[in-house]
């Protein structure tokens, strides 16, 4: 986890307001404030969002730019692909696990024969991808069609969407996921 009180204190100073300042605008006591720029607390999303409201900015904006201390590397074999699926139906292994400040999810996907994603779902992003091997039926709010090895796709996840093998045996897809909401 980044340590986050370094960039508060920072955000604070900026804005020209004392801890106390601080503590009146957001809510949150002046002790917790403290704490939590000397890293010796760890908020809550609730507590962490107040404070970000009174210094006008976002989780999201916040998070964005801070440095990760995880270890990183730019390459991943196969074996270090998280399972975030059920491998038995549908395996979605997920490269980049611990890129800092992942923005994008990419998966290869496996879909056993007749696996189905189950009813239309949304999510807020856009996703694209490609089949590698087998055929995928993927529906698309009122669109269906068929997807081949070769073909690809890319579309708002905030409309109904479902993935559906049809081939005989195990088919594959490679996506990719902006942001991260899957």
């Amino acid at each position: 986890m980044p340590k986050i009180g370094e960039k508060l204190r920072e955000l604070r100073h900026r804005r020209d307001l004392s801890g106390r300042e601080l503590a009146l605008r957001s809510g949150i006591s002046h002790a917790a404030i403290s704490l939590i720029e000397r890293d010796h607390m760890s908020p809550s999303i609730d507590t962490l969002t107040a404070i970000l409201d009174a210094l006008g900015t976002t989780l999201t904006g916040f998070f964005m730019d801070l440095p990760s201390r995880l270890p990183y590397t730019p390459f991943y074999a196969a074996n270090d692909l998280v399972e975030i699926g059920k491998p038995q139906a549908i395996s979605y292994r997920m490269i980049g696990m611990n890129h800092p400040n992942r923005q994008l999810l990419m998966l290869h996907e496996t879909y056993a024969e007749g696996a189905d994603t189950g009813e239309a779902f949304t999510h807020p992003a856009q996703e694209a991808g490609m089949v590698t091997r087998g055929a995928i039926e993927l529906t698309v709010g009122e669109e269906t069609r068929v997807l081949r090895a070769g073909d690809g796709y890319y579309f708002d996840s905030r409309i109904a969407h479902r993935f559906r093998n049809v081939a005989p045996g195990t088919s594959e897809i490679l996506s990719a996921v902006t942001p991260p909401t899957y």
